[in-house]
């Protein structure tokens, strides 16, 4: 038992120490830029924004939040001539969270009939193939908006699913991280998204 707490002990120590580099060092910073790839503000056809978490039915999360907002800004400065939002109901959730992205994005000046909606996938693997089997007769430049942290996985998984994307990566992690009370978060967030990484290289998905 004594041994027992002892091993507890350091471990619990260590982790301390790594959470601690993680929020008082650049290393996080550094990863999810990685993560994100070459920044760009691509132009093009097709505007492709994968969902993320949901609160409810009518209520999205914060990633799916920004991936919302930086999808206006990006219609509003581009020539995209239409937005394809995919993502299915969630847990707790009645409504696909790609149908309440679609109404927020419509409510901020997105032409209704331009907005498209793939509602059946739940997760990144499922918004590529789901999304390829859409749009796969649509001609044009197709470009990949999502958050820095999930764009290297995002990328793969369309490539993967055959549709041939543009990255166009926004701060996430990155916008988060500037706050020191929000590091945690991103600690986690990238943690996550690492598993995420492996367990799609894993499975052959990218």
């Amino acid at each position: 038992m004594q041994k027992f707490r002892s091993l507890f002990r350091e471990a619990s120590v260590g982790l301390a120490v790594i959470l601690m580099i993680l929020q008082l060092t650049p290393v996080t910073k550094w990863y999810a830029d990685r993560l994100s790839g070459v920044w760009t503000e691509s132009d093009g056809d097709i505007l492709i924004v994968p969902a993320a978490d949901q609160v409810n039915s009518n209520i999205i999360g914060l990633s799916s939040y920004w991936r919302s907002v930086y999808a206006i800004l990006a219609w509003r400065s581009g020539h995209f001539r239409a937005v394809v939002v995919s993502g299915g109901p969630q847990k707790d959730a009645n409504e696909p969270v790609a149908a309440v992205i679609g109404r927020f994005l419509a409510a901020n000046g997105v032409p209704q009939d331009k907005i498209f909606l793939e509602t059946r996938s739940t997760s990144t693997r499922e918004n590529a193939i789901f999304t390829a089997q859409m749009i796969a007769g649509w001609p044009g430049k197709k470009v990949l908006l999502t958050s820095d942290y999930h764009m290297f996985r995002a990328r793969r998984a369309f490539e993967a699913a055959g549709l041939h994307v543009v990255p166009r990566p926004f701060p996430d992690v990155l916008k988060q991280y500037t706050a020191f009370w929000n590091r945690e978060y991103c600690v986690v967030t990238l943690a996550s998204e690492s598993a995420k990484i492996a367990f799609y290289w894993w499975k052959g998905w990218l």
